[in-house]
């Protein structure tokens, strides 16, 4: 009785704590110190004159104090990114480490952040710490950006008493994590976007330019070639319906974008479908397999058990195919089967991810050999993703060659061809 008294105080202090930082205003202020040296900063409080109270209870004398302008959009702040978690984890590793205590670390780190959004989460978060809770029981209370495998990382290392120890794991693991999740857009965007340049382009020509030469032929009164007649007909088509080529964009991409989040069936289609591309499906399975292998050997070093271990890293390869045999992996492992035998029966692990995941279990050392195996799958990432890029830019100059140039080549054809009867 006396335990569930002291959590609920705990809990209805935490609230009310939360409460009252939700009603705080943030004041930007300017005072002189000790010296007469003009400092400068910002302090939530519930009203200015408090601000001041406490900027004279520091022996500084106060000259202005503001509230701080909200931001146009709204006061909540950019969207958390895993960059930013990224970054926030090595923070309170290296601190952690370093021997300064929790609370202190969370203040020092939610002072300096430039999200406000973040900077609100981190500061709950203390709280909760504050109150009683442990460190994954207060991340629980935002699953959005730290996710199931984050908490259930923080959670065996608080356990084990090595929170610092696997915070810097962790750390390491979003950082390369996110690293290669950069690494691939940056493959997939810049085609993406010269195409999107070239259809573009091809757009302002239609609307604008070939309705000069389409008067031009007209006027002259001779028959066109039919490639100049087939841009002068697409010139009409966009002019007048130019709107519905945009709404029949949009409308793809957002049903795509819908399809593939509500339907299981078309998003484990979609992903088979790009497994099985030339580069890109390459690129694609080498980084879920480190992928995989790196949240995994993350997650068993942290002492988390095989099966639980699975079960998080089912959502963390980025590939619907893959996820799906991590599951089924999971399943065969809890039945008995050793993880080697498990991989193998999916058909998607090459044979020597298969071999250094059955040395690792026999020699005890199964994570290391799954680092050792997510370096490699990086590194070859990184080169196909370097190679693919030197691959593309002689194509898409060809194609941005082929589109606009055959547009003005089909423009000057009748001019050519008048010029020949003379």
């Amino acid at each position: 009785m006396a335990t569930a008294s002291a959590t609920a105080n705990n809990a209805r202090t935490v609230g009310a704590q939360r409460a009252q930082v939700s009603q705080l205003t943030t004041y930007d202020w300017v005072a002189l110190d000790k010296r007469g040296k003009q400092m400068k900063g910002s302090m939530p409080a519930k009203n200015a004159s408090l601000v001041k109270a406490e900027l004279r209870r520091q022996g500084m004398n106060p000259q202005t104090v503001r509230e701080q302008p909200k931001p146009l959009f709204g006061s909540t702040g950019k969207t958390v990114t895993p960059g930013d978690v990224a970054i926030f984890s090595r923070q309170i590793a290296t601190m952690m480490a370093s021997g300064v205590p929790m609370v202190q670390s969370f203040d020092i780190i939610a002072d300096g952040q430039k999200n406000p959004r973040f900077k609100n989460i981190l500061t709950d978060v203390k709280m909760g710490i504050e109150g009683g809770q442990s460190l994954h029981e207060a991340l629980g209370r935002y699953p959005v950006q730290f996710d199931e495998l984050y908490r259930n990382l923080v959670r065996a290392g608080e356990s084990a008493g090595v929170l610092d120890t696997v915070l810097d794991t962790v750390a390491t693991y979003k950082e390369r994590t996110e690293a290669l999740k950069k690494k691939i857009k940056k493959a997939l965007f810049y085609p993406i976007s010269v195409l999107a340049v070239a259809m573009l382009v091809s757009m302002i020509m239609l609307i604008f330019v070939v309705p000069v030469f389409a008067k031009t032929f007209q006027s002259a009164g001779a028959a066109l070639p039919a490639p100049t007649q087939i841009v002068v007909s697409a010139s009409r088509f966009m002019q007048h319906y130019w709107w519905l080529i945009i709404l029949i964009i949009v409308a793809t991409v957002v049903g795509f974008g819908m399809a593939k989040r509500r339907s299981v069936k078309f998003a484990h289609f979609l992903d088979r479908l790009t497994l099985r591309l030339p580069v890109i499906g390459n690129i694609m399975r080498q980084s879920a397999i480190a992928r995989f292998a790196r949240t995994l050997g993350v997650t068993f070093r942290a002492g988390v058990p095989l099966v639980e271990a699975l079960d998080a890293v089912s959502g963390a390869t980025g590939s619907v195919v893959y996820g799906d045999a991590v599951k089924q992996m999971r399943d065969d492992i809890a039945v008995g089967h050793q993880l080697q035998l498990a991989m193998r029966q999916t058909n998607l692990f090459p044979n020597m991810v298969v071999q250094m995941t059955g040395i690792g279990e026999e020699s005890g050392a199964l994570d290391s050999m799954l680092f050792k195996v997510a370096e490699f799958y990086e590194d070859e990432v990184n080169n196909a993703v370097d190679t693919l890029s030197t691959l593309l830019e002689p194509m898409i100059m060809v194609i941005l060659g082929v589109i606009v140039g055959g547009m003005v080549i089909s423009l000057y054809l009748p001019i050519f061809k008048l010029a020949g009867t003379f």
